[in-house]
């Protein structure tokens, strides 16, 4: 076997495993990796049905992912909708992901009839992305007891939509956000937090003084 046979396998290789990914970030950009491999392998051998086959799959997965990247901060794209506490849909999300959960929310628990408690959907069109759920801990904090995303979207941080609108806090008279204790992989540095002990904390603006009437 000389080098140019371990091109291209390892392009195949790359274009195969790209398909087991459940991240549709690290899908494409593997997909597209492996196909700009096998477009270098199948010109060296002037096999030009497989150059052009390769050269549409790589701008289709180029295509794709700029849509991806240019979005995953857009408002327009990603929707924060407040469900009840103990909406059914909510708890069917959290039993579908219980054991994904667990990995990345070791000790998470959540008991709908404890009041204080808010519970929010990160939505993409009528797809699930992620669930922020939280409590007043005390006066003026509201801690994070989840803040989970769905594998797929795990390449991006749609929680930060919920930070992001900072009154669906200071509405309900917190000054301060904690993130869950102990989270795995945690992200909030990117988001304006600041570290403290093993959890991060986000202090929110205080909200416009309103005029008397």
């Amino acid at each position: 076997m000389n080098w140019l046979d371990l091109i291209g396998w390892a392009g195949s290789v790359v274009l195969v495993w790209s398909l087991l990914q459940s991240r549709v970030l690290r899908l494409r950009a593997l997909n597209l990796v492996g196909s700009l491999v096998l477009v270098g392998y199948n010109a060296a051998l002037e096999v030009w049905p497989m150059v052009g086959l390769n050269i549409v799959l790589s701008v289709i997965n180029i295509w794709y992912l700029r849509g991806m990247l240019a979005t995953r901060h857009d408002e327009q794209t990603y929707q924060v909708v407040e469900v009840g506490v103990d909406d059914q849909f909510l708890a069917h999300t959290l039993r579908v992901h219980a054991s994904d959960i667990a990995q990345f929310n070791p000790g998470f628990g959540w008991d709908p009839a404890v009041g204080g408690r808010s519970a929010f959907l990160v939505v993409t069109a009528d797809e699930v992305v992620g669930v922020v759920l939280s409590h007043a801990e005390s006066r003026g904090v509201a801690q994070i007891d989840l803040d989970y995303v769905t594998p797929k979207f795990r390449d991006f941080t749609p929680g930060e939509f919920v930070y992001r609108r900072s009154r669906l806090f200071t509405e309900r008279g917190f000054h301060r956000v904690v993130s869950p204790p102990g989270m795995v992989a945690p992200y909030y540095h990117r988001l304006g937090f600041r570290p403290e002990g093993d959890s991060y904390v986000l202090d929110l603006p205080a909200p416009p003084a309103t005029e008397p009437a």
